[in-house]
């Protein structure tokens, strides 16, 4: 008994001393970080209306109470959100069972049995009774000495894919919430198309009726019939074509917060023409890496597959167990418990591998191979943020100069149609003049209206390439 104490206490001195062949881990270097993001306006403002604004529930910066209620829906009935909050259930549970393996493990296993032997088997005994009973109550226990600290290494590994699956949690509502955003923007775009051409459609019905007459008259010609014809149903057909993309929208909202497009609608909304999206600070390029929740989540696979480089180099030396057993053995019930009816053994095991067909050396060059991938994924993963940001700082600031140009463009072709509409009456131009200019008037107000549209698309994948509310740090790999 002594001599086991002493394996024991000299075994779990070794494991409370025990090295890591992990690599020491550090956060990836990437590109050089600018100072200041190059498609930020150098006079950008922020407004005191956002300064006010809880920063998780970013949409309420829009002001828009139908957005609200719709992104109320999203955490509670998405589907795709529940079913990657089941993936971080999932990696919850594989970092306990994987923290397990640090602790003994204790089994019991007792039985009773009343058993026959046959008298006319090759190993009957004379005199030995064919007919027994066998009562055991015992205990196994088992701990492997984590002397090499493989079993440190699997939990360091679970517990950075479980911070992993944490932060794609995020990414993915961050990305489900800016969707619905997109997609309810374009819904009221596609609203403000269809009033516009509607009254456009009322507009040339009745200048199809005018022509129509004058030429029953003799005042006009049959090509103006004709143009006027046709104008009607261009017209027509983008009034529909609209149609189809405001039921597109609204579908995918439906499925956004987890209804039936058959049974799901909004009501009509258009988009003003005067709306603008809510003045939005980037903040500093630096600070990119903590309010993006994809790139923590790539650090935390580079920190994962950095810990399975020490699970795997562990698999070259010995692993030791410790094993023992005892409990009570009897064939009487009576006498179960009794000193003499006593077992045990205890003792260390040794695994050593001796010949693995080279499987160690493959298992060690995966095991590098996966680190270098989620190295250059991370890295990748950072640029691509970079550039998300600075898209759409670029788009914002262009679409503003389209929006004002356009504006510019509408004066322009609203007095180029009166002008046309004023000679046509005097009969000094025909009517191919009219719609001419009809059609350019239309088509700088169509086009006003999809420059709104992708202002707030551009500012809510802004708000979305800056990380949204995501304001948690990157958790070091030392940590639960």
């Amino acid at each position: 008994m002594r001599a086991a104490a002493l394996i024991v206490h000299t075994i779990l001195f070794a494991a409370a001393a025990g090295c890591s062949f992990a690599p020491p881990y550090t956060v990836p270097d990437t590109a050089k970080t600018p100072p200041r993001y190059k498609e930020e306006p150098g006079d950008w403002k922020v407004a005191q209306p956002q300064d006010a604004a809880p920063r998780g529930t970013w949409w309420t910066l829009y002001g828009d109470a139908d957005l609200n209620a719709l992104e109320g829906k999203i955490r509670d009935s998405n589907l795709t959100l529940k079913a990657a909050f089941a993936r971080l259930q999932y990696a919850r549970a594989q970092y306990r069972v994987a923290r397990a393996d640090l602790f003994p493990t204790v089994t019991a296993d007792p039985y009773a049995t009343r058993q026959r032997y046959s008298s006319n088997a090759p190993k009957e005994l004379p005199g030995y009774p064919t007919l027994l009973n066998d009562f055991l109550v015992g205990a196994d226990f088992s701990y492997e000495v984590d002397l090499w600290g493989r079993v440190r290494n699997e939990v360091a590994a679970a517990r950075a894919t479980r911070q992993a699956s944490a932060a794609d949690l995020a990414s993915i509502e961050l990305s489900l919430r800016a969707q619905l955003a997109e997609d309810y923007f374009n819904l009221r775009a596609a609203d403000a198309q269809v009033s516009l051409l509607d009254r456009t459609v009322e507009d040339y019905k009745k200048t199809l009726g005018l022509v129509t007459n004058l030429f029953k008259g003799g005042a006009a010609a049959l090509a103006d019939v004709a143009q006027a014809q046709a104008q009607f149903d261009n017209a027509l057909t983008q009034s529909a074509d609209a149609r189809l993309q405001r039921a597109q929208a609204e579908h995918a909202i439906a499925v956004l917060v987890g209804e039936n497009p058959s049974t799901f609608s909004l009501n009509v909304n258009p988009l003003p023409i005067a709306v603008v999206p809510p003045p939005i600070d980037p903040g500093l390029p630096s600070t990119l890496l903590e309010r993006r929740p994809d790139i923590a989540e790539a650090e935390r696979r580079v920190a994962g597959a950095n810990a399975q480089i020490g699970v795997a180099r562990a698999a070259y030396f010995p692993r030791f167990t410790l094993a023992a057993t005892g409990g009570f053995e009897s064939a009487h019930g009576s006498n179960l418990f009794d000193v003499p009816s006593r077992f045990w053994s205890v003792g260390p095991q040794v695994s050593l591998p001796i010949f693995e067909g080279g499987r160690l050396v493959a298992q060690t060059a995966q095991a590098k191979a996966t680190y270098e991938e989620q190295v250059a994924d991370y890295r990748n993963t950072v640029l691509t943020a970079y550039q998300d940001v600075e898209d759409n700082l670029a788009a914002l600031r262009q679409l503003k100069a389209e929006s004002d140009t356009d504006a510019e463009a509408v004066k322009a072709t609203s007095t180029a149609l009166q002008q046309a509409q004023d000679r046509y009456d005097a009969g000094i131009v025909t009517f191919l003049e009219v719609a001419t200019a009809e059609t350019a008037a239309l088509q700088a107000q169509i086009t006003a209206v999809n420059i709104q549209a992708r202002r707030m698309s551009a500012s809510v994948l802004l708000i979305k390439a800056l990380g949204g509310g995501w304001q948690a740090p990157l958790a070091p790999l030392s940590k639960d």
